[in-house]
């Protein structure tokens, strides 16, 4: 009965874990032994325009990284720490 009752609050926690995973940007597969410094990952945002960049962190298989746009606006980035692509962008007014 245990072990029947396990077996369905998996099935059910797997595809929650799924969808959470869903709204975080998804980057690179590559080791962190791959991926650029932060520092490095803050200049290649400089240079696609963003200003002002607060703060690097790892985010899952991203980098999440706080800036203003050329606008002024607030932008939370998410960035491939392998390639500097932007995946996700996401700006206050």
């Amino acid at each position: 009965m245990k072990s029947l009752l396990i077996c369905a609050l998996a099935a059910v926690a797997v595809p929650a874990f799924a969808l959470a995973d869903d709204d975080n940007a998804s980057c690179t597969k590559e080791p962190q032994s791959a991926w650029m410094k932060p520092d490095a990952a803050a200049s290649k945002l400089q240079q696609a325009g963003y200003t002002d960049i607060r703060d690097v962190k790892v985010a899952g298989t991203c980098y999440e990284i706080y800036a203003f746009t050329a606008k002024h606006e607030r932008a939370e980035v998410y960035m491939n720490p392998v390639t500097a692509e932007i995946v996700k962008a996401e700006v206050e007014d």
